[in-house]
C-alpha cells in the first residue's frame, strides 16, 4: 500500500512532490469526459518517471497478436486503446534553461484533483540550476459541456529575476503505446498547419483508418491584459507548435490559456474534420476559459446532485478516507462513460492508461450496469445492452471459429467491435462465463426497470444465441449421468483449464432457465415479434427448449458433502487447502512474486468465483449455505483482481459480518488511491469502481430488487454516524439516509412508491419522507 496522498472528502491531494510514485499519481489524477481524456501528466517537459497518455473514445488499433505458439482459434489481433496526440504540452525555457522538475529543486509542490468541480490543479516553485526561481500554477479540465475539448490555464511568475521566457505550446502526435506488441507506431500523419496562436495536426490510424484532428489555440495575458504577442510556428513530423518569447518581470504573472480539441472520424466526415476543428476552437476560445470553467463546475454540480454518496462519522480520519474513496470511484465512472453514445462502452482503464486494451469486458454487465440503472436515465443502461445486441453477429462468428454452429454465440472476453481480441488462451478459449454475465445483465435490466419490451426488441435474440452456445458446450458424462463442462477458466483466473467450475456450470444452466422464461414473456406480450424472431433465427422452439430443460435438470455441480460447500471445480480439494494468512510475508501480490505454475497449483483465489455466483443468485440459496461458502472461500482469497473485494463486502453485509464488510469496502474504495495491488501506475481500475458503489448501496444499504419490488435493509457501519445515497427506480427518485438507529427514504417523485424495509412494507408518499428503525440480523 502507498499512503502518500492526503485524505480529503472532495479532492485527491499530493502535498509535496513524490517522483518515485509519479506514474501512480498520473493515473489517479486522470481527467475525462466520456469522449476524450488523459492521464495527469505535467504540461511542461518532464524527464523523470512518467507515462504520457491521452485517449480518444472509440479509436483503436488492431495490434498483431503476440503469442509463443499459435493455436487454431487465436484472435488475429489485440485491440489497443490508442495513445493519441498529446495536446497539453507547454514547454518553458528561462534564458536557455528548460523548466524540468526532474532536473531542478522543487518547493511547495501541490497537485490537486478537484472531484467536486472536475479539474486538475498543480502549483510549485522551481529553483533552476542558475538559481532563478519561478512559480507555476497550472489548471486544466476536459469539458463535459463541450465534450470534444479541453482547456488549460498555465501561469508562470519569476520570483527573483527579470528575464525573457520562451513558451512553446505544442501538439505532439509522435506518441507510442508503451504496450505495443511489436513496438509499432500506430499513427500516420495526414496533414498539419499552424497560424497565429493556432496549430492543427490530423493523424490517421494504420489499418483501422480512424482520422483524428487535434487542434489548439493559445492566448497570453500579463497584468490581466491580453498580449498581442509574436510567435514562431514550428512543424516537425507529427508535431506542431507556436513558440513565443516574452519579457517577464520579477513578481509579474504571465498566463497562457491553451484551448484544445480532439475531433474524430467517428463523429465527423473525415473530409470535414479540419474545418470542424477550426470552428470548434473558435467557438470555445470566444467563450473563454473562465466561462468554460464555470460551465464545467455547474455540470459537475448537477452530476453530484444525483450520484453523490455522503458519509458522516468520527473525526479520526477513517470516515474521510471512506468518503474520499467512494467519491473518487463515482468521479472516475462519470468521467469514463456518459451513455450519450451507444457505440461506446466502459473500458477497464477508461482514460487513465492503456493496459488491457479493448473497450468492453464482462465487467460492464456484471458490475457497471447496476450503477447506471440506479443513477442515470433508463436509456443509459439500455444503451449498454443495445451495444452488445449490435455485436451479436460478431459473437456468432466468434463461436463459429471455435466450432460451434446453428447460431450459437460466444461473446468476446475483450473487444472493440465485437470480435474477440484477447491473446491469452486460458481467457480467449476458456473464460466463457462472460456469456452468462451478458444474459444476467438482460435479466437485471428487465427486473430493475420492468421493461419487458426490451426482450421482444433485442433481449430474447441474444438469450437464444447464448443458450445455443451453452447447449453445445456441455458434455454428457456417462459416468456421472449428468451434463458436465470441461476445460474452462472461471472468474478465478488463478485456476486454468479446470472441469466443472461451479460458477460457470450454474450460470450456464440459469441462462437456459431464464431464456425459457423470456420465451414465454415475449410470446405473451408480443406474439408477432416472437413469430418474426423464430422465423429469422430458425428457432426450433420445441426441440431447443426440450434440450435446455434436460441440461437444467441434469447439470453437474461439484459439492463437498463433508463441508457442505460447493466446490470451485471438481478437483479443488486435491489442493493443499490453507488460508491466505499462511503466505510468507513479502510474497504478495502473488502474481508479482510467484511463478504461474505455483499459483495454478495453489488453493489461493484471485477473485470471487463461487461467491460471485452466490452474489448473483443469492435468493436461490438459504443464509446457512451463503455463510458456509463464505467462511470456506474468503480466507483463501487474495483479492488480486480489482473485481473481488466488492463482492465479498456485499456478501459480508448480507451475513451480518460488519467488520469484514467494512474491511472489504475500504479495499475496493481505496484500491487505486492506496495502490493495494501495486499496479495503479498502469491506470485505474474503472469497472471495479462500480463495485465500490455496489458495496455501499447493495452492501451497507441492502438494496435488492425482487418479484415484490424494491427492498432495502440498510445499516450504518461502526464509526459512521450516517450515510446517504440516491437511486432511481421505475420513475421514482429516492434518497436513502441511514443512521445507527433509523433509515429514512425521501421520495422526490410525484407518485407514491411502496417498498420493503427491514421486514416492513412501507409506502412513501409523493414528495414525502418515511422513517423506520434499523433492524440488525
Amino acid at each position: 500500500m502507498k499512503q502518500y496522498l492526503t485524505n480529503d472528502p472532495w479532492c485527491v491531494v499530493e502535498d509535496g512532490f513524490h517522483p518515485q510514485y509519479n506514474e501512480v499519481t498520473e493515473s489517479l489524477m486522470s481527467l475525462g469526459n466520456g469522449r476524450l481524456g488523459g492521464r495527469g501528466n505535467f504540461e511542461e517537459k518532464f524527464t523523470g518517471k512518467t507515462l504520457p497518455g491521452n485517449y480518444v473514445a472509440g479509436v483503436y488499433y488492431p495490434d498483431k497478436t503476440r503469442v509463443g505458439w499459435w493455436k487454431n482459434g487465436y484472435p488475429d489481433y489485440f485491440a489497443k486503446v490508442l495513445n493519441a496526440a498529446n495536446w497539453i504540452g507547454i514547454d518553458v525555457d528561462v534564458e536557455y534553461e528548460t523548466l524540468d522538475l526532474n532536473t531542478c529543486e522543487v518547493r511547495d509542490f501541490r497537485r490537486v484533483l478537484n472531484m467536486q468541480e472536475g479539474y486538475l490543479e498543480r502549483s510549485f516553485i522551481a529553483v533552476l540550476k542558475s538559481g532563478k526561481e519561478v512559480k507555476v500554477n497550472a489548471k486544466r479540465f476536459c469539458s463535459i459541456v463541450d465534450d470534444e475539448a479541453g482547456a488549460i490555464r498555465y501561469s508562470i511568475t519569476p520570483l527573483n529575476f527579470d528575464a525573457k521566457i520562451t513558451i512553446t505550446p505544442y501538439i505532439d502526435g509522435a506518441i507510442r503505446n508503451k504496450d505495443a506488441n511489436y513496438d509499432e507506431t500506430f499513427w500516420d500523419e495526414v496533414r498539419k498547419e499552424t497560424g497565429y496562436g493556432e496549430a492543427y495536426i490530423e493523424l490517421r490510424t494504420r489499418k483501422t483508418g480512424f482520422h483524428v484532428v487535434t487542434g489548439m489555440c493559445v492566448e497570453v495575458e500579463q497584468n490581466g491584459v491580453k498580449l498581442d504577442y509574436q510567435s514562431q510556428p514550428i512543424k516537425y513530423e507529427k508535431y506542431v507548435a507556436n513558440r513565443m518569447t516574452l519579457d517577464c518581470r520579477q513578481g509579474q504573472e504571465t498566463v497562457i490559456f491553451k484551448y484544445a480539441v480532439n475531433l474524430s472520424s467517428l463523429n465527423y466526415d473525415s473530409d470535414e474534420l479540419l474545418k470542424s476543428a477550426h470552428q470548434y476552437i473558435q467557438r470555445i476560445s470566444r467563450k473563454g476559459y473562465d466561462k468554460m470553467l464555470f460551465e464545467q463546475q455547474q455540470a459537475w454540480a448537477d452530476k453530484w446532485k444525483m450520484n453523490d454518496i455522503t458519509i458522516d462519522g468520527d473525526s479520526d480520519g477513517r470516515t474521510v478516507a471512506a468518503q474520499q474513496g467512494i467519491r473518487f470511484n463515482i468521479f472516475q465512472l462519470n468521467q469514463t462513460y456518459t451513455g450519450e453514445d451507444e457505440r461506446l462502452n466502459i473500458g477497464p482503464k477508461g482514460f487513465t492508461g492503456e493496459k488491457y486494451g479493448g473497450s468492453t469486458y464482462w465487467d460492464t454487465e456484471a458490475y457497471c450496469l447496476p450503477f447506471y440503472l440506479a443513477t442515470a436515465d433508463q436509456k443509459v443502461a439500455r444503451n449498454l445492452l443495445v451495444y452488445r445486441y449490435k455485436q451479436l453477429g460478431k459473437a456468432i462468428e466468434n463461436a463459429q471459429k471455435l466450432g460451434f454452429r446453428a447460431g450459437a454465440a460466444l461473446y468476446p472476453m475483450v473487444t472493440m467491435n465485437g470480435e474477440e481480441c484477447h491473446n491469452e488462451w486460458e481467457i480467449t478459449f476458456e473464460e466463457i462465463h462472460r456469456n452468462g454475465a451478458i444474459a444476467y445483465a438482460i435479466y437485471d435490466y428487465v427486473r430493475y426497470t420492468g421493461d419487458e419490451t426490451y426482450l421482444a426488441e433485442y433481449g430474447l435474440e441474444v438469450l437464444v444465441a447464448i443458450s445455443r452456445f451453452w447447449s453445445q458446450r456441455v458434455n454428457w458424462s456417462e459416468a456421472k449421468q449428468q451434463y458436465v463442462m470441461l476445460g474452462v477458466t472461471g472468474p478465478n483466473e488463478y485456476e486454468n483449464n479446470v472441469n466443472n467450475n461451479w460458477y460457470t456450470n450454474y450460470i450456464a444452466a440459469w441462462t437456459l432457465r431464464y431464456t425459457m422464461q423470456a420465451v414465454d414473456i415475449v410470446k405473451r406480450i408480443d406474439p408477432a415479434a416472437f413469430a418474426e424472431l423464430t422465423d429469422r433465427i430458425h428457432f426450433r422452439e420445441e426441440k431447443e427448449i426440450a434440450k435446455a430443460k434436460d441440461i437444467v435438470e441434469k447439470m453437474h455441480y461439484p459439492f463437498d458433502e463433508t463441508r457442505q460447500v460447493f466446490l470451485q471445480q471438481s478437483d479443488f480439494l486435491d489442493k493443499d487447502i490453507m488460508p491466505v494468512s499462511e503466505i510468507p510475508k513479502g510474497q504478495r501480490p502473488l502474481n508479482q512474486n510467484w511463478s504461474w505454475d505455483r499459483i495454478l497449483r495453489s488453493c489461493f483465489i484471485k477473485q470471487a468465483d463461487v461467491l460471485q455466483g452466490l452474489y448473483f443468485f443469492e435468493d436461490e440459496f438459504d443464509t446457512a449455505t451463503l455463510q458456509r461458502n463464505f467462511d470456506f472461500y474468503e480466507p483463501m482469497t487474495v483479492h488480486e483482481s480489482s473485481l473481488s473485494p466488492c463482492v465479498h463486502s456485499i456478501q459480508a453485509s448480507k451475513l451480518g459480518m460488519k467488520e469484514k464488510a467494512y474491511e472489504m469496502y475500504l479495499r475496493t474504495a481505496r484500491l487505486d488511491l492506496d495502490d493495494y495491488n501495486n499496479d495503479t501506475e498502469d491506470g485505474c481500475h474503472i469497472t471495479s469502481m462500480a463495485g465500490t458503489w455496489l458495496a455501499v448501496v447493495q452492501g451497507f444499504g441492502g438494496m435488492r430488487v425482487t418479484a415484490d419490488g424494491l427492498s432495502l435493509a440498510p445499516y450504518c457501519p461502526d464509526g459512521w454516524t450516517s450515510f446517504s445515497f440516491k437511486i432511481r427506480f421505475r420513475g421514482a427518485l429516492l434518497q436513502v439516509t441511514t443512521t445507527q438507529q433509523t433509515v429514512s427514504v425521501e421520495n422526490f417523485s410525484p407518485q407514491p412508491i411502496t417498498l420493503h424495509m427491514h421486514g416492513q412494507t412501507v409506502t412513501v408518499g409523493a414528495n414525502a419522507k418515511q422513517e423506520v428503525p434499523v433492524v440488525l440480523a
